[in-house]
């Protein structure tokens, strides 16, 4: 098994990719740390997972508070005696809005979950991950921080700085041991996309995106988990700084 013994933290797992890269980590050996804010929907992963006798346990969090991450750190720490793995995974979405209607609060939603809520967790695993001399950080960011759409200006900007910590990140820890990647996904089917449309005619507007993915259909979650795993193994031993974007060719 590719992760056999290690301690992946996942955040944003109680559904879609978080919770796709829970179970398919837990497949592969590692013990893994289901982090949400909902617990319900995080005790629902751990429930899937222990149904075919994977290793999990729930902590609720709001990665926005840099106390509750520094907590989810240091009890993966004390349940399974390491951090192996972390995977900044929780964010959100934005609904389409003309840049200049944009509301200060929504701009502070944003950067708390997608930008700061990866910065604090990378700082409470960093320290962890030095003594062994050894780690594996892995964002989510957004194919759209390279190919942006209309309408999204504050979500994308927030994964554009994500893109850009994880290569200064990958730059300052390799001497360490510390491996920082991440994954561009396109449009994948979660409740998220519904943010990101946010239109009355849902259907038709998913459609639409479809159309302009080359390989012709949406990601689902287990694309990404998959990307996901490859980059948390020790296959990619020689991959740090880098995204992959699994993007059914949108990106190119």
């Amino acid at each position: 098994m590719k992760l056999h013994g290690k301690t992946a933290i996942i955040t944003g797992a109680g559904a879609g990719m978080g919770r796709a890269a829970s179970i398919r980590f837990a497949k592969e050996g590692a013990n893994v740390v289901v982090a949400d804010l909902n617990e319900t929907a995080a005790n629902e992963t751990v429930a899937l997972i222990k149904s075919e006798n994977g290793s999990a346990v729930v902590f609720t969090c709001n990665v926005m508070k840099k106390d509750q991450v520094n907590e989810l750190v240091q009890y993966a720490k004390n349940t399974f005696g390491s951090v192996d793995i972390l995977v900044n995974n929780a964010g959100l979405g934005q609904n389409p809005i003309n840049s200049e209607d944009a509301s200060e609060e929504e701009l502070d939603r944003l950067i708390g979950v997608n930008l700061k809520g990866v910065y604090f967790g990378c700082q409470a695993a960093i320290p962890y991950m030095k003594e062994k001399k050894a780690g594996v950080i892995i964002n989510t960011a957004s194919i759209s921080a390279e190919r942006p759409r209309k309408g999204n200006a504050m979500y994308i900007a927030t994964k554009g700085a994500v893109m850009t910590l994880t290569k200064a990140l990958a730059m300052e820890l390799a001497p360490e041991g510390i491996r920082v990647v991440g994954v561009n996904p396109v449009a994948v089917d979660t409740n998220v996309l519904k943010e990101l449309i946010g239109s009355d005619d849902y259907e038709t507007s998913r459609d639409q995106i479809t159309t302009s993915i080359p390989i012709g259909r949406l990601a689902t979650p287990e694309d990404i988990a998959n990307a996901m795993l490859f980059l948390a193994s020790d296959e990619a031993s020689m991959v740090t700084g880098s995204f992959i974007n699994v993007d059914g060719g949108r990106g190119i």
